[in-house]
């Protein structure tokens, strides 16, 4: 399972939604969707200019660990 955890580093980055949402070029409730887990995909190009909003590593926001199910 790969967990987002953007809402982390906005806050170390003091950036509220509104802002990143702005900075990268997509809506709040798409940013709401990606923040909150419901994403089933995330284009390379998204990630990118979110790293590039946060100065950070695609590490930074998303971790992998493993499925409870399995």
């Amino acid at each position: 399972m790969i967990i987002v955890n953007l809402d982390v580093m906005m806050a170390r980055r003091k950036m509220s939604s509104g802002e990143l949402a702005s900075r990268i070029g997509i809506t709040q409730a798409n940013l709401s969707i990606l923040k909150n887990q419901k994403a089933k995909a995330v284009r390379f190009s998204t990630l990118n200019d979110i790293c590039k909003a946060l100065d950070c590593q695609p590490g930074d926001i998303l971790e992998y660990q493993p499925d409870p199910e399995d």
